[in-house]
C-alpha cells in the first residue's frame, strides 16, 4: 500500500499553498507522483489512485470549502461553484429551464449514485476511459510518455477517438457534461497562488499533439473555483443525444449536444458539440457554420452533419463511429426544428 498525506485545508487559499507546486518530469506529471491532489467527489480520483495509475504523496480534501452555490449573474450568465454535484445542477431550475442540453446531458452520464457525489469541477477534470491509460502495464503516453499508444494497433472500438488525436494518443474525452458546456459556451475560473484567471472552455482542454500527458490548461497550483456558462440564446431549443452500446450507465460511443434558433424555418443561430468521438469536448464550428442563416431542411441537417465530421480518422475498429456521430446529429436537428423530444 501506497502511503499519502491527508490534509483538510480551512479556505481555498490554504489548499493552494499546501497543494504541490511543480511537476518536475513529465511521467510525474502523468501520474501525479510525489505531489498534492485535490480530493472533491472522488469518483474519479480514488478509482485511478487504487488502480495504481495516481501516485500522489499529498491528498487535499476541499470538498467541505463552499464553491457549491449556482448564480444567475445580472448579464443573463449563470455561475456555478466547483463543488456544485452533478445531481444539483442538473435539476437546478435555471438549468432545466434555460440549459435543458446541460441537464440532459448530466442526467445521461454515470448512475444516480455517482451523480450524487461527482462535481462540476472534477467533471471538467475527468480523464481517460482508455482501458491502456488505466491498466498500469501497456504502452500509454498518457500515463507514461515515450512509451508508445497501444490503443492504435490494440482495441479502441469504444472509447477512442475519430477526431483530434495524434500518433501520440487517441484516446477520448469520457465527459457528458463538458460536451454540453462546450455547445453552450462558458468559462473556467481558477485561482492559484499568483492569484484568479479566467479561461475560456474551448482552450481549457488540451489535444494530444506530442504532450498527451497534459490534458488541461491549469498551472499545477492552480484550482477551479466555478465555471460561467454563456447566456442562453434566445428563443432557442437544445437537446443532447447520446449513443452507447447499452441505456444504462455507459460512456458515449458518440454524442452531440445541439442548441438551435430558428427564425421563419431558417436557422438564425447554431450551436453543435460532438463526444465519444474526440480527444477533447469537440465544437463543431464547420457544421454551425453550414446552418446559420439557411433554410431548415433534411438536407441542411445532412450537410451539417458531414461538416461536422470532416477530417475524421478511424483507426479502423471505430469506424463505424463517423456514420453514427452523423446520424445523431441528423436526428437531433431534425427534432429539435419539429419542436418534439430527441
Amino acid at each position: 500500500m501506497r502511503q499519502f498525506e491527508f490534509i483538510r485545508p480551512q479556505s481555498v487559499a490554504q489548499a493552494i499553498s499546501v497543494h504541490a507546486t511543480a511537476h518536475s518530469t513529465p511521467e510525474n506529471a502523468a501520474m501525479s507522483v510525489g505531489e498534492g491532489v485535490y480530493l472533491a467527489g472522488g469518483t474519479t480520483l480514488l478509482d485511478l489512485v487504487k488502480l495504481d495509475v495516481m501516485r500522489p504523496a499529498r491528498v487535499i480534501d476541499i470538498h467541505r470549502l463552499g464553491m457549491d452555490r449556482i448564480d444567475r449573474l445580472p448579464d443573463g450568465r449563470l455561475r456555478i461553484g466547483a463543488l456544485v454535484t452533478n445531481t444539483t445542477l442538473a435539476y437546478d431550475p435555471n438549468v432545466v429551464r434555460d440549459y435543458p442540453v446541460l441537464s440532459q446531458a448530466l442526467l445521461s452520464g454515470a448512475s444516480t449514485a455517482l451523480r450524487n457525489k461527482a462535481t462540476t469541477a472534477g467533471n471538467v477534470m475527468q480523464r481517460v476511459r482508455c482501458g491502456y491509460f488505466r491498466d498500469g502495464v501497456s504502452p500509454c503516453n498518457k500515463r507514461a510518455p515515450g512509451s508508445g499508444c497501444a490503443a492504435i494497433g490494440g482495441h479502441h472500438r469504444s472509447l477512442h477517438a475519430v477526431l483530434g488525436g495524434s500518433a501520440q494518443c487517441i484516446a477520448a474525452h469520457p465527459s457528458d457534461m463538458c460536451v454540453a458546456m462546450a455547445a453552450i459556451g462558458a468559462t473556467v475560473h481558477v485561482q492559484g497562488a499568483a492569484g484568479e484567471r479566467d479561461i475560456a472552455f474551448a482552450d481549457f482542454h488540451l489535444l494530444p499533439g506530442d504532450t498527451p500527458w497534459r490534458e488541461h490548461a491549469l498551472a499545477d497550483d492552480e484550482i477551479i473555483t466555478h465555471v460561467t456558462l454563456d447566456a442562453p440564446l434566445a428563443n432557442a431549443r437544445g437537446a443532447y443525444l447520446k449513443r452507447r452500446d447499452r441505456a444504462s450507465y455507459q460512456f458515449a460511443l458518440a454524442s452531440c449536444a445541439v442548441i438551435l434558433s430558428l427564425d421563419g424555418g431558417v436557422v438564425r443561430d447554431a450551436r453543435v458539440a460532438l463526444g465519444g468521438v474526440a480527444t477533447k469536448p469537440w465544437r463543431a464550428l464547420p457544421a454551425e457554420r453550414v446552418l446559420r442563416g439557411a433554410q431548415a431542411s433534411p438536407e441542411l441537417w445532412q450537410r451539417a452533419a458531414a461538416a461536422a465530421l470532416d477530417g475524421a480518422h478511424d483507426y479502423g475498429q471505430n469506424g463505424y463511429k463517423i456514420a453514427l456521430c452523423e446520424q445523431a446529429i441528423v436526428r437531433n436537428l431534425s427534432r429539435l426544428a419539429a419542436g418534439g423530444a430527441v
